[in-house]
């Protein structure tokens, strides 16, 4: 049976944890993106436990739902194998907790620019790159691209290959890789590998900085200035205006990383429902 059933669509991860839902922040995901997006399929991959966790509504919603199995020996396997496990022969990639609020169909034109698009940088809640680097000090360190993988474009080609390819080597072989960098962490992230890969292809081949409206903004506390010891909901005043998130004052017109988890709360998922399913 061929891998790809359509041309384009969107993707996550859910991989529940002790602590968190994350089935349920696709969920809302999902939702969002039907609710938001002209081209609007959505595809989740999941390990079996979370799979037996799928109620009927997630059903309803998911247009694929991808069970793989979990290796919690090398846990990242999951990770790089979305280009093997991908429904779309064109995918964004995204991190659950992340949110639209309105259409980015135009930066599926942008992305077709290249193979794969790894978006640099991220914003602030007021539409500024971010500069504070506490977060990042060892990209600084190591010349690594500021790279995030919390939003992503990737299609079938053998460039996009050759990253996931890449990525799975770094993962496998971290002890090794650590050694030629300062100050790594002893166990690998995402966002390291995947710029550790970006430096392997080449910036100009996976990213695109001159298009600086394909990035997300970031809601980690710390990263707007303000203080880590508490959740950026009890930092500052936030509402919706329908899909609009509006964080003190500022509407937030780029896709939100809202980083903390209860911001999903039951209240704006049915909010989505009521929205998509009616």
């Amino acid at each position: 049976m061929a891998q790809h059933k359509e041309q384009q669509g969107f993707l996550t991860l859910a991989i529940n944890s002790d602590s968190v839902n994350y089935l349920e922040l696709a969920y809302l995901q999902a939702l969002n993106v039907k609710a938001t997006q002209t081209h609007n399929s959505y595809a989740v991959i999941v390990d079996r436990l979370t799979e037996e966790t799928i109620e009927e509504r997630h059903r309803r919603v998911f247009d694929y739902i991808i069970p793989v199995n979990y290796d919690t020996v090398n846990p990242f396997s999951i990770e790089v194998s979305v280009f093997n496990s991908t429904p779309f022969k064109e995918t964004i990639k995204l991190e659950s907790d992340l949110l639209f609020t309105r259409t980015i169909d135009h930066w599926w034109t942008a992305f077709r620019l290249k193979d794969i698009c790894l978006s640099t940088g991220a914003l602030t809640y007021l539409s500024l790159p971010g500069t504070v680097r506490k977060y990042r000090q060892l990209f600084d360190d190591n010349n690594l691209p500021d790279v995030y993988n919390g939003l992503m474009y990737f299609r079938y080609s053998q460039t996009a290959a050759d990253f996931f390819r890449a990525a799975a080597m770094i993962f496998d072989h971290w002890d090794e890789v650590v050694c030629n960098f300062k100050q790594m962490d002893q166990e690998p992230t995402t966002d390291v590998v995947y710029a550790i890969a970006t430096l392997m292809m080449g910036k100009e081949a996976v990213t695109m900085p001159s298009m600086d409206f394909l990035n997300f903004v970031h809601m980690k506390p710390g990263f707007n200035g303000w203080s880590d010891a508490r959740s950026w909901l009890e930092t500052v005043m936030h509402e919706r205006d329908g899909d609009v998130i509006r964080i003190n004052n500022t509407n937030q017109y780029q896709p939100v990383h809202y980083y903390d988890k209860t911001y999903a709360t039951r209240e704006l998922i049915e909010y989505y429902e009521q929205r998509v399913l009616g």
